[in-house]
């Protein structure tokens, strides 16, 4: 039989069993580091970069944690009315925890402060969360089918399949009511709330969703160049390889295959996205590459705790 001190020792490594796994795939990949390159060659290559691109570089993805809080108060707009500070620590809160848990994990937290903090059902916010999900990654995409477009030997062929893929989030939106139509009928009465709740998680209507497809697509856009032009900076050559190893960085961060912290995964994306779209393949040029996209993902976590730190005096939203 436990003893009461055994129990309570469980139950604190239960709870906390993601966050000590998430410490020590971290503290292996910077043991790692110091094995394979040394720290000193690391920060060498940021300090041949210099401290006013860093700064630069760190206020601007900064600034798309602001654009994507924007994007939720407009998807919310009754219940988040007045309280962009407050959304904008849930969101960093939401963000933080996604890069550091594994297996996106930390997507759960998104519904659960949502509905603690705004009263949101977690089914809406799940729902809404899906829809921006989709959104990020058919942006980022559809952005790596530009780069396959221009090296396409059938020009004409790459660009209308580009724009067919393009307009797909079009089409799922004007679908959106016959499928949930049909939804309503193939379910029984005790999934009806459950689905009312999903309906409410999409674009009210239009022009919502044209506004969360447009700041979904300056978000991006603004990210990606961002990382392409750090890359560059850190000898990423030619310049369509620092695209696509931003490109490749960040789809890992989406995709369900995740690591805690991104330590391998988001580097690796960085490495096979800047290989796929020209970055030599020699042993020297890939060994740059690889400390290249490690500076990348360390400008990431710094950018997203940043962003913590931003929003974390802001503090909770008070409840009457």
């Amino acid at each position: 039989m436990n003893s009461p001190v055994g129990a309570s020792r469980q139950s604190w490594f239960a709870r906390n069993r993601m966050t000590l796994l998430t410490v020590a795939i971290v503290a292996a990949y910077a043991l790692f580091i110091e094995w394979f390159w040394g720290w000193s060659v690391i920060i060498a290559q940021w300090a041949a970069v210099g401290v006013i691109p860093i700064l630069v570089a760190l206020v601007l993805l900064t600034s798309t944690y602001f654009l994507r809080t924007w994007r939720i108060l407009d998807y919310f707009p009754r219940e988040t009315k007045g309280q962009f500070r407050a959304l904008f620590r849930v969101t960093q809160i939401h963000n933080l925890l996604n890069i550091m848990l594994p297996f996106r994990t930390g997507e759960t937290s998104f519904p659960v402060l949502m509905r603690t903090e705004f009263g949101i059902p977690l089914t809406r916010g799940t729902s809404a969360l899906l829809v921006m999900r989709l959104l990020d990654l058919h942006a980022l995409l559809a952005a790596a089918g530009m780069g396959i477009a221009v090296a396409a030997p059938d020009a004409v062929a790459a660009w209308v399949l580009w724009a067919a893929f393009l307009l797909l989030p079009v089409g799922a939106f004007l679908v959106r009511k016959p499928l949930l139509r049909f939804s309503f009928k193939l379910f029984p009465a005790k999934a009806q709330h459950f689905l009312s709740e999903i309906e409410n998680g999409l674009p009210v209507n239009g022009l919502a969703f044209a506004r969360a497809w447009a700041m979904t697509a300056v978000n991006w856009l603004v990210k990606v160049i961002v990382l392409a032009w750090a890359l560059s900076l850190m000898g990423v050559l030619p310049l369509t390889a620092s695209f696509g190893g931003a490109l490749g960085g960040e789809l890992s961060s989406v995709l369900p295959v995740h690591a805690p912290g991104g330590v391998g995964t988001y580097p690796a994306g960085v490495t096979a996205g800047a290989v796929a779209f020209g970055a030599s393949s020699e042993k020297a040029a890939l060994a740059a590459l690889a400390q290249a996209s490690i500076n990348a993902h360390l400008l990431i976590i710094v950018s997203a705790l940043t962003g913590t730190a931003i929003s974390l005096p802001l503090g909770r939203r008070h409840k009457l």
